[in-house]
């Protein structure tokens, strides 16, 4: 048996949870193409004969701008210290700039196994990604370094076969049917934010959280109420739309992925609500399950 934990650590949308998604092959990190998509700490775990390695994937890395943003940095960089492994994804399609050299900067406190994943070599040539290794290589001593499609699924087995090179343990942390510590209410909320990310414009992404509210379920029906949280009267007007026809879309849109996460039927009611600059309100960052990490 082989087993140990590692962290996925990058700036914004790189694509650390669809990644995780790819790695676990289920559903259990919301994906977008907006920055910040993640936010709370999304833990999976990955199983196959004798190993199982526990992933958690962390809020994107950046310059903070409000006391969510500073909680979310805290969040990502103290899941880094206490991991087997850390993998330090980037975007190879784009420049190295300096957000990665900030994350860099911050993992040379560290003695932990950094691996460097390339990810979205979809989108470059061959020659480009060896380009993108020696310009890394460059940068920080990486354990490793290895390119990956994550969206793909191109060369994540060998990302597996490297990261198992670094696990020293022998403990089985869970049953081998389960992939995620979320709770299937944080789950559910998080399905609702995905389809507002989806739907939206681009000043609602960074405004907007959800939380559930009320769970109750039986053997054939699940009855789920989702707050939907914003900073401002109008973008409360947006997500409703005309006739209330965007929630509805983002209702029915979340409900399918419920249902089909818990096998049944599933009532979804969903309540807009306005909080003006809940993200700097240090007791609603609490009661909406953001963890500042010390």
């Amino acid at each position: 048996m082989k087993s140990g934990f590692v962290s996925l650590i990058g700036r914004p949308n790189v694509g650390k949870s669809t990644l995780l998604n790819s790695l676990i092959n289920a559903k259990i990190a919301i994906t977008s193409n907006k920055p910040q998509t993640t936010r709370n700490i999304i833990e999976g775990v990955y199983n196959s004969k004798n190993v199982q390695i526990v992933f958690v994937d962390t809020p994107g890395i950046h310059k903070p701008i409000n006391k969510l943003g500073k909680v979310l940095n805290k969040q990502a960089l103290a899941l880094a210290k206490d991991v087997d492994v850390i993998l330090f994804l980037v975007d190879a399609s784009e420049y190295l700039g300096k957000g990665d050299k900030y994350v860099m900067s911050t993992l040379k406190q560290t003695d932990i196994p950094v691996i460097l994943v390339l990810n979205k070599i979809d989108k470059i040539s061959d020659e480009q990604i060896m380009y993108k290794i020696n310009e890394y290589k460059d940068e920080y001593p990486f354990a490793e370094i290895v390119p990956i499609s994550a969206l793909k699924k191109d060369n994540t087995d060998r990302l597996i076969k490297v990261i198992l090179k670094y696990l020293n343990d022998d403990t089985k942390y869970f049953e081998d049917d389960y992939l995620t510590s979320n709770s299937v209410s944080f789950m559910a909320s998080e399905f609702v934010r995905e389809k507002i990310l989806m739907l939206t414009e681009e000043e609602v992404p960074h405004s907007v959280t959800c939380l559930t509210t009320d769970f109750k379920e039986n053997s054939k029906l699940a009855q789920i109420a989702v707050d939907i949280i914003v900073d401002r009267e109008s973008l409360k007007k947006i997500i409703i739309g005309k006739n209330g026809q965007m929630l509805k879309t983002v209702g029915s849109e979340a409900r399918k992925d419920i249902e089909q996460l818990l096998g049944k039927q599933v009532y979804l009611e969903l309540f807009v609500k306005v909080i003006p600059n809940w993200k700097d309100k240090e007791r609603y960052i609490k009661e909406l399950g953001f963890k500042n990490f010390e």
